[in-house]
């Protein structure tokens, strides 16, 4: 019998590809009338605080990470390093780590491994030259066995009984590099006569957008003008956990991976090819992992490596990270440059503007958001362009290319504030047509207390000076349709959701639990989660803030047929319609009668009952609106900021877990501070090597540096729909940083980190002007 045709439709949805969110339309099925969260402030669970369900095991050090995994007969994997920015493998030697006691494998990283695409010559001389592993693989004359472009991609990879026999073999493999010529500076990088990154060059070709004349001649005859260069540095994710797998290939039929990864189900196809199965013969588990920001999908070079050394001594094989390695190739956020000119009129209109944006990922494209990034002149103009270093390539970062974007506009809007003497958030609110920023501005401008601000930057008296700056920020934060929800309801009550997204410490297992014990009436601990294995079902990978707003409408859907399979078992006892039992308190009830759960669980088959859901466009909306306060205390006397207070306002649509949504926006601000005052990758232009690979060198901000932190919820946001707020969070808390110690000491540092040397070099700088 021929099945009825599905009825479809089109939907739009957020995608990340090479770090840029961007909206695809697909189609999905027409399911009909989507069940409905219910007003924002009716819930029982949801939009409570509600404490993590693996707090426990966290803090108890019971959790287990892919970093803990420890299996009979497992080996220990490393990677050898280039050292180079830039160079030619003469020879590569393997013998001596092959024969030391306890090395049970040595595997050599072909070309292109970690830059794919740009290496197609290095790849046909592989052919000709192959590097034999266990012996001296000495070149024909002019011939190339591997070019390594930049420092820190992988050569050599081994594996061991232990960490330091595996450590010892990296040191014994000879390797004779011929150094050729790099750039690792894009400004360098930029002159005609720089060495070549790429074949095609070290600067991929504008894209365009406006009149650039029609600008020019619009911000000539505004009141006031700003033109200057912003700048951002390469930051690093910093994980605690770093990039890795453990893969469990004993020389069978199928494979497990242990991976620290953002999507269960981007491993087990890569995987799969590496072992030469189909994927459906290896399983892919991710119980807890320790952070990813955006940089960790796939297998990577290191999950490559794990799996080529498990196939060849068919035993499990550990590749995590080293610190070192997770600086120098495990990927970052895009460094920006930006020549921004922009006009004003006194009464507070912002005219024009004129963007020449790079973005610079070193061998990556980078990301961007394009400018005047929230804010509407009447005529803007903007060319964005990616120039190419001997670095590695940057990946996704939490909300990639905003902060870069907002930072450079936000600083631009305060300028021209000061320039018109006109308060900052009025010129702000002046030129956001969107009456969200207006309230959430409003609202953070009380809790920071902007009265207080200085009136005039640099105006207040005495050595220690503090200042107030304000920034906004957007993102998408909607989901799409990836996520399989099953709920198992067993005839002794108990109850198991099962899906299998990934939790990276975001509190994914708590409102899994949540969102199925609120509809049917059960406290959190009553429902047991099942989630991070590719045998689950599918969910989709967290990135871009999309997982709640993936996961939890199918969630919901799941739950509602629960209900309802339930209802329909329980109704006859109590002599009601299956849609008139009432799930509330642990008891089902209706009609003057009630059950207890586990006695209306009674009336179940045998079996259970199982429901499954999917993803419901309607309980999840998109578009979401942030502003930042920040307050900033300047020591004009050694340059040193000491950050005060910083206030976030946020709106998100139903928050399913108040406490988690202060703590993603909590952390976004510390990610900022740490973006705005000291993080920063720092290269050596001659040697072409990174100074600060290390937790030692790479400053983070610690409990010393830490201000009072205000998240505020923003609850006039009455959509009954759920939205992402990772990524948000963490946008406009970099300009408002910035603006704040403008406005404190009266010094605009353009170039980030705001370190003390640039507070004194440009207070020593209008000293000079002044004289």
């Amino acid at each position: 019998m021929q099945q009825p045709a599905k009825k479809m439709k089109k939907v739009m949805v957020p995608r990340v590809v090479d770090g840029k969110e961007t909206m695809v339309e697909i189609e999905v099925e027409d399911t009909g009338d989507s069940p409905k969260w219910g007003p924002n402030n009716a819930h029982r669970l949801l939009n409570k605080n509600i404490t993590r369900v693996d707090a426990p095991l966290k803090v108890t050090g019971a959790a287990i990470y892919s970093y803990d995994v420890r299996l009979p007969g497992m080996l220990y994997g490393r990677i050898l390093r280039s050292p180079h920015a830039h160079a030619r493998i003469t020879k590569l030697d393997t013998t001596a780590a092959e024969r030391i006691p306890g090395v049970r494998a040595v595997t050599v990283v072909p070309s292109a491994a970690v830059v794919e695409g740009s290496q197609k010559a290095t790849e046909e001389a592989d052919k000709k030259n192959p590097i034999k592993v266990g012996g001296t693989a000495q070149p024909a004359s002019n011939a190339v066995l591997k070019i390594v472009r930049f420092e820190g991609e992988p050569v050599a990879a081994v594996a061991a009984l232990t960490p330091e026999i595996a450590d010892d073999a990296i040191r014994a493999i000879v390797v004779e590099y011929q150094a050729l010529p790099h750039a690792v500076e894009a400004r360098l990088a930029m002159k005609p006569d720089a060495p070549k990154v790429m074949p095609e060059g070290n600067i991929k070709a504008a894209s365009k957008s406006g009149d650039r004349e029609k600008v020019a001649a619009a911000i000539a005859g505004c009141d006031a003008i700003i033109e200057a260069e912003y700048s951002t540095p390469t930051v690093h994710h910093a994980c605690l956990e770093t990039h890795g797998m453990v893969v469990d290939y004993r020389g069978g039929n199928t494979a497990t991976a242990y991976a620290s990864t953002q999507g269960t189900f981007t491993i087990p196809g890569d995987t799969a090819k590496e072992l030469g199965l189909p994927e459906s013969a290896v399983t892919a588990v991710v119980e807890h992992m320790g952070g990813g920001f955006g940089a960790k999908f796939g297998i990577g070079v290191e999950g490559k490596l794990a799996c080529q050394l498990s196939k060849q001594t068919k035993a499990p094989v550990k590749m995590m990270l080293t610190r070192t390695d997770e600086f120098l190739f495990a990927g970052n956020r895009s460094g920006s440059w930006q020549k921004l000119k922009g006009g004003a009129m006194a009464d507070g209109t912002l005219v024009a503007l004129d963007a020449t944006q790079y973005r610079l990922g070193g061998l990556g494209d980078g990301s961007q958001a394009n400018q005047p990034y929230v804010y509407r002149p009447t005529q803007s103009y903007r060319e964005v362009s990616s120039v190419y270093t001997n670095q590695d390539s940057s990946r996704a970062m939490r909300a990639p290319g905003h902060p870069q974007a907002s930072f450079a506009i936000e600083c631009l809007i305060d300028d021209l504030a000061a320039k018109i003497n006109i308060d900052p958030i009025v010129f702000r609110k002046k030129n956001l047509p969107d009456t969200i920023y207006h309230r959430q501005i409003d609202r953070g401008a009380r809790e920071i207390g902007w009265e207080r601000r200085n009136k005039t930057p640099g105006g207040s008296a005495g050595p220690l000076k503090r200042g107030m700056g304000c920034a906004v920020g957007t993102w998408g934060a909607g989901g799409g349709p990836s996520c399989v929800v099953d709920v198992n309801v067993a005839r002794d009550g108990a109850v198991v959701v099962a899906v299998g997204s990934q939790d990276l410490g975001t509190g994914t297992r708590t409102y899994t639990r949540a969102i199925i014990a609120e509809e049917l009436g059960l406290s959190i601990s009553d429902v047991l989660e099942k989630i991070g294995n590719s045998k689950l079902g599918n969910a989709n990978a967290s990135g871009g803030s999309t997982t709640v707003p993936s996961l939890a409408p199918a969630l919901k859907d799941a739950a509602v047929n629960a209900r309802l399979a339930v209802a329909g078992k329980v109704a006859p006892l109590l002599g009601i319609k299956p849609e008139e039992v009432i799930f509330a308190d642990g008891k089902l009830s209706g009609g003057g009668k009630s059950l207890a759960w586990k006695q209306a669980c009674a009336a179940l088959p045998a079996s259970g009952i199982s429901a499954r859901g999917a993803w419901k466009e309607p309980l999840q909306a998109r578009g979401v609106h942030g502003v930042c306060f920040a307050e900033v205390e300047v020591d004009i006397e050694t340059g040193f900021v000491r950050p005060i207070k910083m206030v976030h306002v946020q709106d998100i649509g139903l928050p399913l877990n108040r406490l988690a949504v202060a703590s993603q926006i909590n952390g976004g601000m510390i990610q900022s501070l740490g973006m705005a005052l000291y993080e920063g990758r720092v290269m050596d232009a001659q040697l072409g090597i990174m100074l600060n690979p290390s937790f030692n060198d790479y400053k983070l901000p610690g409990t010393l540096e830490m201000p009072q932190l205000v998240s505020i919820i923003d609850d006039e946001d009455l959509r009954e729909a759920v939205l992402g707020v990772g990524e948000p969070s963490l946008i406009p808390a970099v300009g408002a940083v910035a603006n704040a110690v403008f406005n404190a000491c009266g010094i605009r540092v353009r170039e980030l980190p705001i370190t003390p040397d640039k507070i004194l070099m440009g207070m020593m700088k209008e000293e000079r002007q002044k004289s």
